[in-house]
């Protein structure tokens, strides 16, 4: 039995509408992408094979939102949306469905410029896949351009510390989007599921832990130590962010070198 009868017969049989389901399922084993409770969108979820998946590990408690420019049939415990993403209103019903994105500054901050506001989705999901052309370049062309989209969608929809797995096509152009990803999440895998064909060239992007923070590791700055912590290093806060400096006191004010960024928090050197 090759490898596409096998996840195609094994579909059938325990009801999901797509053997790409078993993709996900790996996915996940790979990169524990789910955890009960979760919010969950899906790009390009026709025909609802990703969705069943997501349904099942995120339980009666979490939401999983699929959207697709064809009808996707019900699922119970889904929401879907019939509409293309590059649309403003199919991105506005999304929010809606997800929990309005948060526009307020964390208190006591003075903003973070040129930073996307931070969403409530904890996952985004692309298996996205241009209609081929059978012109590897143009096909693998197109393959980035979905998943960038779901890329910059992902900067939008997702909180702090979430995951994206965006599908593409190997070749020259997905090094570029992978750096571009790197700097938006704490380190991005590539991924070859079990389940795809043979003859695929497909891979998925796994981005782990969506940073929000206004600082990236090896940036320089001046900055006033507001108090210690329990383990008695410094803490500042840059835009609202929490940086944890060993080595100095409150009231201190310091150079310090970002050494390591967290979805919620960092760490830094004093320079001075």
């Amino acid at each position: 039995m090759t490898r596409k009868d096998e996840y195609y017969n094994r579909a059938k049989q325990e009801g999901y509408r797509s053997r790409a389901a078993y993709k996900l399922r790996q996915l996940d084993e790979e990169a524990d992408l789910f955890a009960e409770g979760d919010t969950v969108v899906d790009l390009g979820a026709a025909p609802g094979g990703w969705l069943q998946v997501a349904r099942e590990a995120v339980g009666d408690e979490g939401t999983v939102v699929g959207v697709d420019l064809q009808r996707i049939s019900p699922i119970e415990g889904v929401e879907t949306v019939r509409g293309d993403m590059t649309e403003e209103s199919t991105r506005e019903e999304v929010r809606k469905l997800v929990g309005e994105v948060d526009q307020r500054e964390p208190s006591g901050s003075a903003g973070v410029e040129g930073r996307p506001a931070s969403g409530e989705a904890d996952v985004v999901l692309s298996d996205m896949a241009p209609n081929m052309t059978g012109e590897y370049s143009l096909d693998h062309a197109r393959s980035v351009y979905l998943a960038r989209m779901a890329f910059e969608t992902a900067l939008e929809l997702l909180a702090p510390g979430g995951d994206l797995v965006a599908k593409v096509f190997e070749g020259p152009d997905t090094a570029d989007l992978r750096e571009e990803m790197e700097r938006e999440f704490q380190y991005v895998r590539t991924v070859h599921p079990e389940a795809s064909r043979d003859a695929s060239s497909e891979l998925f992007l796994v981005a782990k832990g969506r940073l929000t923070a206004p600082v990236r590791e090896g940036d320089r700055l001046e900055v006033e130590i507001d108090d210690v912590g329990h383990e008695g290093d410094g803490i500042t806060r840059v835009g609202g962010y929490t940086v944890f400096v060993p080595g100095t006191e409150a009231g201190e004010t310091v150079e310090i070198r970002i050494t390591d960024v967290k979805p919620r928090f960092g760490f830094a050197e004093r320079v001075d």
